[in-house]
């Protein structure tokens, strides 16, 4: 059998995403909870990008690269369709998440003092997410009718994305009125099993980060 093993951290959503695609796949794997990792690249940005995938001793590194190997190497679920244009789909689609939405990220909810930065970060981030939404009009994922490789891209939305919401107090206005089908498919992604399996819980994750992002509050 393969020796699989994922270096990575439980806060990231770009890590989970790797370990979804194996879970689909029905890979067996080791993950390995990176701890000096985290304490580098948490000074820059508190939700690590980079994850490393080591196959038979070979490693693959950044995630979404790490996705489509997943897809090449193992049978089972596919993660990218078949067809070369519906392929090109969905690369772009998850490029587009990782570009545009985290450019917008790191500017509404991590330049604290710069009201004005803040404020073009979350038109950013509101851009993209009309944009998502109209996409999903006529579809359960964005993938089509299973989990893809642009869901998979869109992990931060699903979950980690309100968390810093309330943390830093940022409203993005993401309601069922504003983005009708980005919200619904939220709940369908949150809901399947595969997801929750590998999420963690919503508190733990929130505990985690205020303690990092509000150390004041959190040692009193």
């Amino acid at each position: 059998m393969a020796e699989v093993k994922v270096l990575g951290s439980w806060i990231s959503p770009f890590s989970a995403a790797v370990e979804i695609a194996l879970k689909l796949k029905v890979v067996e794997y080791e993950f390995i909870q990176q701890d000096l990792f985290i304490q580098q690249v948490v000074q820059i940005q508190p939700c690590p990008q980079e994850s490393l995938l080591l196959h038979n001793g070979n490693p693959i590194a950044e995630s979404l690269v790490i996705l489509e190997y997943i897809d090449d190497t193992f049978p089972g679920t596919p993660i990218l369709p078949k067809g070369p244009y519906e392929k090109a789909l969905a690369r772009f689609w998850a490029k587009f998440i990782n570009d545009k939405l985290f450019s917008g990220t790191r500017k509404a909810f991590f330049t604290k003092g710069e009201e004005q930065v803040q404020e073009q970060g979350k038109e950013e981030i509101g851009e993209v997410l009309k944009i998502l939404d109209s996409e999903l009009k006529k579809k359960k994922f964005l993938g089509g009718e299973t989990i893809g490789l642009a869901d998979l891209a869109a992990n931060f939305i699903a979950l980690w994305m309100g968390v810093f919401e309330e943390l830093v107090g940022v409203d993005l206005g993401v309601t069922e009125e504003n983005f009708p089908h980005l919200c619904r498919w939220k709940k369908d992604y949150l809901n399947c099993d595969v997801i929750k399996e590998t999420f963690p819980p919503r508190d733990k994750l929130f505990a985690y980060n205020n303690k990092r992002l509000n150390p004041s509050t959190t040692d009193q």
